[in-house]
């Protein structure tokens, strides 16, 4: 009757044990935060230009290492390279996180993005618009204040757009974006 007792405790000890280590991954992260972009057209006449604004994303943790997360993005600028021009850039994308949960309260986390980016304008009067394939390589370090909410310091991506420059057919634009912000989990 003793051991009967002795191996239920255990195995409720055991399973207790499983069930908490299970609860330090979250099922769900929804960041929220500033983003700044650098973009780089393609055509050599062309400078490079700064875009502020902010991302937003959720990350569903399929396991302790693997999510997967749709992230949205809008940026803008008043006067691009002050010339009157008004622009903005939206990006929509989906895909895989790898996330390294060992380090305490430190997360560190790579993914791949693949999606849509929207670009619109106006310039003295008129507005000019595109759609354009968009993804991103980057990653980041999340910082665990409580087991609800994590701090993002710092996040940067290399990220790419196909939109059509004038003159020139589509290009291949090489951005990046940086964003830090806030984190709650779930």
């Amino acid at each position: 009757m003793k051991w009967k007792l002795v191996v239920s405790l255990l195995a409720v000890m055991a399973l207790s044990g499983v069930s908490a280590h299970a609860q330090d991954t979250p099922k769900v992260d929804i960041f929220a935060g500033y983003s700044y972009v650098r973009v780089n057209p393609s055509t050599a006449a062309t400078n490079s230009f700064n875009l502020n604004g902010g991302s937003a994303s959720i990350a569903y943790n399929a396991n302790n290492w693997l999510s997967g997360v749709a992230d949205f993005g809008g940026y803008h600028s008043g006067n691009i390279l002050k010339t009157g021009t008004d622009g903005t850039l939206s990006t929509y994308l989906f895909g895989p996180r790898v996330s390294y949960r060992h380090f305490g309260r430190i997360t560190p986390f790579g993914e791949v993005l693949f999606g849509v980016a929207h670009a619109s304008a106006s310039i003295g009067g008129g507005t000019a618009s595109d759609n354009a394939f968009a993804m991103t390589v980057g990653g980041g370090v999340d910082y665990k204040l409580t087991d609800r909410l994590a701090i993002r310091p710092v996040k940067v991506d290399y990220l790419m757009s196909r939109f059509s420059e004038t003159g020139t057919g589509t290009n291949t634009q090489n951005n990046l974006r940086v964003s830090t912000g806030i984190v709650f989990r779930f």
